[in-house]
């Protein structure tokens, strides 16, 4: 008899962070590899944010806070919304956890019950499934293709809507496709969502600031205010201003669940990092013209990425409107084998040939629930870039 939990069998680790290790494997153990699996900015962190760490460290700011984090960076996540997004909340409606992973895992914990219908959108983040299968709820996976531009369309959402629905997981821009919902297209989900008000949604809008081609973000509690009552509105620091080993994550909501989530976050991690905490008030409140800096030289990768890609045989590479992720088809590869003899049977075997072969990390499509695809993280210099799209397309050249 195994002492460890039967909620266990219901997750598996995480592929990307699976593909991450290998990679790093690999290289220790002296191969050429080229990692595209990680979803991590390449840029540091800006100077004035350390600074603010640096000063809090100095200032001795490095004891236990408020639970849920401290009330300056309530304020200035409150801030953040009015300024960005025109919603108001207040300091009461907001809470912080290690990560925006921590935050959505709260809420799905303080919300599901057993029998609890969960619908997201393939493909998906890799974490949201297990996180609704550990909080005791059901999955419903509904798909949104390359045809529908890999968003959710509000048909597919109303025929997946049931009694037992409890919340829409809503993720734009996307991990893992970069596919950004324009207001117009919010406003079809949120009419939908009007239909049915026992059902909740969680927005996360991680990649909000990283957006391209004069692509204007949205998210549905601004696009349609009579969702705010039962929408949770997710975001962090971690992308936009490249400090995802800081782990700060926050969300606004309504005051019970806030506070729900609070009640978890008490019984398992208490605050997240005081230091981490004071640097993300700067980085709210500071200079942000950095970010459309960065985002010039995202959107130079991004179209590096999709040209290279697209002349490799058998790949059809779609143009994502935000996040640094492209989605490329390999369905023109299926069926064919090989140098090694091996039948690309799926494009896990896809990926692992390809690592085998020419040293190149990507995550299989299969991960996000929607295949045969893989993913590729171009948050990395264009020279890695452009070796790995290379070896991709000789690669592909090589399958008989």
């Amino acid at each position: 008899m195994s002492f460890l939990s039967n909620a266990l069998a219901r997750v598996k680790p995480s592929p990307t962070i699976a593909v991450t290790s290998k990679a790093r494997e690999l290289k220790a153990a002296g191969r050429d590899v080229i990692g595209l699996g990680a979803g991590e900015p390449d840029f540091d962190t800006p100077d004035n944010i350390k600074e603010a760490a640096i000063r809090a460290i100095r200032e001795g700011k490095t004891k236990y806070t408020a639970v849920d984090g401290i009330p300056e960076l309530k304020e200035a996540i409150c801030a953040k919304f009015a300024r960005e997004n025109n919603i108001a909340y207040k300091p009461a409606q907001v809470t912080v956890g290690t990560g925006g992973k921590q935050v959505l895992y709260n809420a799905l914990v303080a919300t599901l019950n057993a029998g609890d219908e969960v619908i997201i959108p393939a493909p998906y983040w890799v974490s949201y499934p297990d996180m609704v299968l550990l909080g005791g709820g059901e999955p419903v996976f509904v798909a949104a293709g390359a045809e529908s531009g890999f968003k959710l369309q509000p048909e597919a959402l109303e025929a997946a809507i049931t009694p037992k629905t409890k919340w829409v997981i809503f993720n734009s821009p996307s991990n893992p496709t970069g596919a950004a919902y324009t207001a117009a297209e919010l406003r079809g989900i949120a009419d939908v969502l009007l239909r049915h008000p026992h059902v909740w949604v969680m927005t996360d809008d991680m990649y909000e600031h990283l957006v391209y081609d004069d692509f204007k973000f949205a998210t549905l509690a601004e696009v349609e205010p009579g969702l705010y009552d039962r929408t949770l509105t997710v975001n962090g620091v971690s992308k936009a201003y490249a400090m995802t080993g800081w782990r700060i994550g926050y969300a606004a909501g309504p005051v019970e669940l806030i506070k729900a989530m609070g009640s978890i976050q008490s019984q398992s991690t208490s605050n997240p990092c005081s230091i981490a905490q004071w640097a993300a008030v700067e980085a709210l409140n500071g200079p942000q013209d950095f970010i459309a800096a960065n985002n010039e030289i995202f959107k130079g990768r991004r179209d590096l990425v999709v040209s290279m890609l697209n002349q490799a045989k058998g790949i059809k590479c779609p143009t994502p409107e935000g996040a640094f992720y492209v989605y490329p088809s390999c369905a023109g590869v299926i069926g064919k084998t090989s140098e090694r003899g091996v039948l690309i049977a799926d494009d896990e075997i896809f990926t692992s040939e390809l690592l085998e072969a020419e040293g190149v990390a990507v995550v299989q499509g299969s991960a996000f629930g929607l295949g045969p695809a893989f993913r590729i993280s171009y948050a990395t210099s264009n020279r890695d870039l452009e070796e790995a799209c290379s070896r991709i397309q000789r690669f592909c050249a090589s399958l008989r």
